[in-house]
């Protein structure tokens, strides 16, 4: 079924369809306003100095232990050789 529509109907349907592209960019560029104003107004940070002092707290104990191992050889040459060690 083939249906001619004259040309003052398909000016009135591309009338239609224009408006209702342009409503749409419209209310897309007030959204895009919008998100932008509130994107740039929650990314606000503020830094302030404290009123009291820093306190850092270092007690550290360090403990340290020294192993060592010797080759039979070595043991034996450090007892014979006593003075130069």
């Amino acid at each position: 079924m083939v249906v001619y529509l004259g040309s003052e109907e398909t000016s009135q349907l591309t009338d239609r369809v224009n408006n209702a592209i342009r409503r749409y960019m419209r209310s897309l560029t007030a959204f895009g306003l919008i998100f932008g104003s509130a994107m740039t107004l929650s990314a606000c940070v503020q830094v302030s100095a404290p009123d009291k002092p820093i306190v850092i707290n270092l007690n550290i104990n360090i403990k340290q232990e020294v192993v060592y191992r010797l080759d039979g050889d070595a043991k034996d040459l450090i007892t014979e050789e006593a003075d130069i060690f």
